[in-house]
């Protein structure tokens, strides 16, 4: 698997010194995953039974707060990750460029099926304006309390952009 992920790799122009350089570490693609319900775009996704618990509690806990949490996202595969660099390459993208943005297949926390791309309100997702919405406000205060925290807040070590809508969750802390 990882020779043929390297191969992938370098199909897509990530070399092997940007993947040495990587700060974020490797990440197992878990295959324990049940069905989350479906997305804002009506896409079915799946987590690990204790995200995906911990997700429902949050979103509900939200609800009662209203606050209207959408799902962009949730578990990805290496096979995803890889397509989305893929497409992102295909409109002309640098790989550099796409890096400050998307994991090196492999190195997703997606792959673990703990992660999650959240929205709220009717702007566009995944932008950075997220952060001004009362929902992040809300997740900035409770998320911890369902074991979800901020994956890269500002100036994150691991050198991806801020990313207000990418949360984690992390069983031993919930």
């Amino acid at each position: 698997m990882i020779r043929n992920l390297s191969t992938r790799l370098r199909a897509l122009g990530i070399t092997e010194k940007m993947e040495q350089s990587c700060r974020m570490p490797r990440y197992e693609e878990t295959n324990a995953l049940v069905d989350a319900g479906k997305d804002m775009f009506g896409r079915p996704q799946q987590m690990t039974a204790d995200a995906c618990n911990a997700w429902h509690r949050m979103r509900t806990a939200a609800a009662r707060d209203g606050i209207e949490l959408k799902l962009v996202s949730a578990h990805r595969s290496v096979d995803y990750q890889c397509q989305l660099i893929q497409d992102k390459l295909d409109q002309g993208r640098e790989i550099e460029e796409i890096l400050c943005v998307n994991a090196i297949p492999g190195h997703s926390e997606h792959h673990t099926g703990r992660a999650l791309d959240l929205h709220a309100g009717d702007e566009e997702p995944l932008l950075e304006s997220f952060e001004n919405h009362p929902a992040f406000d809300w997740l900035t205060r409770n998320a911890a309390d369902f074991g979800f925290h901020l994956s890269y807040p500002r100036n994150n070590p691991d050198g991806i952009d801020y990313e207000p809508w990418h949360w984690c969750f992390h069983s031993a802390e919930a």
